[in-house]
């Protein structure tokens, strides 16, 4: 069964708030066993709704589903952001929560009135959609723009397809795309992302529900801040992961991120055909150990210091990075967040010298950095990466310090099992620094070409 939401009396002039339509439209066709609510041509404002099993909600060409910009239309029984000292984005506009085969479609536009909700002057910004304890996702086709926060939020759940999906947001901090934590046997594929945090996200914040079965093919990326990141909320394990067949271009700082700081395992990561376009860090990876009960980056569910964890079995190959003369430029966030500037630039592998990574691939990797750094910008010596459980006081490398790089092109430090095969490095401009550090490895093979 279809049921229009006009018939259950929203309407579509850009004012009225449609959210008990849309509601009762929801719970008709999840009544009845199954069914589809569709969004006709128009301008439909609503707060939060709650989508239900077998249920399918389609925004038709023409269609604006709006986000209410009223916070007082947004539900608070949501559940929470997974990072401390984030309640600012605990509400969400669309919500599911232990349900089953859930359909999102359309040819239309999901808008998240992210004007509405300022970085300043509001202590709330809702997520555009979240899934907790959800099976049979299937997002397709939709245009996603301009969330408040976060775009999507796959928490705990399995069996998602996101597939032809546009997201664009450029007005908010947090302006991330997909964002999975705790999900298994997920597919993204054909989509395209910009965006003003992370676009893709796979986290792990429990030991419950491992990440586990991921792929990610032929999208394309756009981000102020970075590309993909899997980890950072990494406290339970990460692996089976496949990025393959993407495009990145103007991502101003990491273009794949890797960061097990929670005391967890990221293992068995492949990472092949993917071609970059001024990306100020091409590959970051870092094997840590962090925790700050002040600080927006660490998981809600880590209560104390963790161990450093396990990070191996990365797999790197067919990588070709080129930057323009756009990377001379240092690039900001919203005015006065510095991102990216042409002596942070580089790839970059580092872990604790007692917890080395344990496995790492680079094969057919092809990096044209902007280079053009003098040695007199390099002030400090480059830390090392500190075991916080045995020295909490000591400021050690981590993502955001130091905010240079000591080569030109790439530095790797504590890897055991490295093998560089077909390595192409070289720079636009003059560099003083050196090409590139390999430090503290037991080396397989290296292949490293300078031109």
């Amino acid at each position: 069964m279809t049921i229009n939401i006009v018939e259950q009396g929203a309407v579509g002039d850009g004012r009225t708030v449609n959210t008990q339509a849309i509601q009762r439209a929801v719970d008709l066709c999840h009544e009845a066993g199954g069914g589809t609510v569709l969004v006709p041509a128009g301008i439909f404002v609503s707060g939060t709704f709650v989508l239900k099993s077998n249920v399918t909600l389609e925004v038709a060409a023409g269609a604006v589903l709006q986000a209410s910009p009223d916070i007082r239309d947004y539900r608070e029984d949501t559940h929470h952001n997974r990072y401390r000292n984030e309640e600012a984005l605990d509400r969400c506009f669309i919500y599911a929560q232990d349900q089953e085969n859930i359909r999102i479609t359309g040819k239309g536009e999901i808008n998240g009135s992210a004007a509405a909700f300022p970085n300043e002057g509001s202590i709330y910004r809702p997520m555009m959609m979240r899934f907790l304890r959800c099976g049979q996702i299937r997002i397709d086709g939709v245009k996603l723009y301009q969330s408040a926060a976060w775009t999507a939020a796959f928490l705990d759940s399995a069996y998602i397809r996101v597939t032809g999906v546009t997201i664009f947001n450029n007005e908010r901090y947090n302006g991330d795309g997909l964002d999975f934590d705790g999900c298994a046997h997920v597919f993204v594929e054909g989509c395209s992302i910009t965006g003003t945090d992370d676009n893709l996200c796979l986290q792990s914040g429990s030991k419950k529900y491992p990440v586990k079965d991921i792929h990610i093919s032929n999208c394309e990326f756009s981000s102020l801040c970075a590309a993909i990141r899997i980890g950072l909320k990494s406290i339970g394990e990460i692996y089976n992961v496949v990025i393959s067949n993407c495009t990145m271009d103007r991502v101003w700082r990491e273009g794949i991120k890797i960061e097990c700081t929670e005391g967890g395992s990221i293992t068995d990561i492949a990472v092949q055909n993917v071609v970059m376009r001024d990306v100020s860090r091409p590959l970051f990876v870092i094997l840590n150990n962090r925790f700050e009960t002040e600080d927006y980056g660490t998981s809600v569910e880590l209560q104390a210091m963790p161990e450093i964890g396990v990070m191996g079995n990365l797999c790197f190959s067919n990588i070709l990075a080129t930057d323009s003369a756009e990377m001379k430029k240092t690039h900001y966030r919203f005015g006065d967040d510095v991102m990216g500037e042409p002596k942070f630039n580089g790839i970059r592998i580092d872990a604790n010298s007692e917890h080395p990574i344990r496995g790492v691939t680079m094969s057919n990797v092809c990096y044209h950095s902007i280079g053009g750094v003098k040695k007199t910008e390099i002030l400090e010596k480059y830390p090392e990466v500190v075991d916080r459980l045995q020295n909490p006081a000591e400021k050690g490398s981590e993502n955001y310090y130091p905010d240079w790089s000591r080569a030109a092109c790439m530095d790797i430090r504590h890897v055991e099992g490295l093998y560089l095969e077909n390595i192409q490095l070289s720079t636009e401009e003059p560099d003083e620094r050196e090409p590139y550090f390999v430090e503290g490895c037991k080396t397989l093979r290296q292949e490293i070409f300078i031109q």
